[in-house]
């Protein structure tokens, strides 16, 4: 299986009030933009979150895959709360409909980064817990960490604590290579320290100098070579593209037009 091309919805929920319950037009936009599939995020799903067969139906009306679903849920106690695993095991059933499906695990951020390594155990016990719960229900599942400035997962400290901690056995990881570089960290080198975890990829691009996030290939991250490396490293799962730049929260259907044309022009060649 070659290197597949897809997008995440967060481009779209940025602007949430908007695009909340409009998957089925951002289907359309993934389409046009030639994804492969699509990732959303369990809020991105809309009506379609109790109707798993109604889901299927519109993404092969599309030609498009369900590449990976992402879970984000706060998980700051000592162990799952009751509404956590009741929503985690809702999401893990969902997915069995869709059996090539990913489940892409995010931590809420917080406020800050007090109390950080208590946070960061109590992250781990429910990221392990809810891995796997999937695993056993043949669900494979990726660790996604982000960059705000109240994620407990953010620098490289955070990285070597999180990639050590997640139980291998049932949990890879997801990197983002928005999120590497906004937490001050050499994006081919962590995919390097940690290839044989990497499960699912992101890309988002941003400049460095700035801090600003770009469209893909107007930034300074070294997608091309990226692509590349997970080539010749045999990987055989997605890359899903997002972008959380001030204008995709303004208009999220171009943004994602343009990325579609940076990838079939300048990625997918190498993949």
């Amino acid at each position: 299986m070659a290197i597949s091309f897809g997008f995440q919805t967060y481009t779209w929920q940025m602007s949430y009030e908007k695009h909340r319950d409009r998957l089925d037009h951002i289907l359309d936009i993934v389409q046009q933009a030639g994804g492969a599939g699509v990732e959303p995020e369990v809020c991105m799903l809309g009506r379609y979150g109790d109707d798993p067969l109604a889901l299927s139906n519109a993404l092969e009306e599309r030609g498009l895959q369900l590449g990976a679903l992402c879970l984000a849920l706060a998980w700051r106690e000592a162990g799952e709360t009751a509404e956590e695993k009741v929503e985690a095991d809702r999401i893990i059933r969902f997915l069995k409909h869709f059996p090539e499906t990913l489940l892409t695990i995010v931590q809420l951020p917080g406020k800050d980064r007090s109390d950080l390594a208590n946070r960061q155990k109590n992250a781990l016990l429910s990221i392990n817990a809810v891995a796997r719960r999937a695993y056993e229900e043949g669900i494979v599942c990726a660790y996604h960490p982000n960059s705000p400035s109240g994620s407990i997962f953010r620098i490289e400290e955070d990285y070597r604590m999180l990639l050590d901690g997640i139980d291998s056995r049932y949990c890879g990881y997801a990197p983002d290579t928005g999120h590497i570089v906004k937490g001050g960290m050499d994006v081919e080198s962590v995919f390097r320290a940690y290839r044989p975890l990497i499960r699912h990829v992101h890309f988002k691009d941003m400049e460095q100098l700035s801090g600003h996030w770009s469209a893909l290939g107007k930034g300074s991250i070294n997608h091309k070579g990226i692509v590349q490396y997970l080539k010749e490293t045999d990987y055989d799962g997605w890359i899903m593209v997002e972008e959380e730049s001030q204008e995709a929260g303004r208009q999220p259907d171009r943004v994602t037009l343009q990325n579609g044309i940076y990838v079939r022009e300048e990625l997918a060649s190498l993949a």
